[in-house]
């Protein structure tokens, strides 16, 4: 099911120098840590001059749709995704 969150969250992000690659490693959301297991979509897209990475991320148990804005480097949790139904 998904959910339409639309919140701040906290997110730790790595940068790999060997590929050049930028990507989310956890998350904070509701006082609970979720570790990226996995990285899958990524794009990015301009809403008047301001940049917006988008990034769909997987934990064990959801998926994350998160939002970095280039400006002010805010991330927003924008959906998830439960699987488990």
């Amino acid at each position: 099911m998904v959910n339409k969150i639309s919140t701040p969250v906290s997110v730790l992000m790595a940068y790999d120098s060997k590929t050049g690659r930028v990507y989310p490693r956890c998350l904070t959301w509701k006082n609970r840590v979720y570790p990226v297991s996995k990285v899958g979509f990524h794009h990015s897209y301009y809403e008047g001059r301001t940049l917006y990475h988008v990034f769909s991320v997987a934990s064990k148990t959801l998926f994350f749709r998160l939002i970095l804005n280039t400006e002010n480097l805010h991330w927003i949790l924008d959906e998830t995704f439960d699987n488990s139904l």
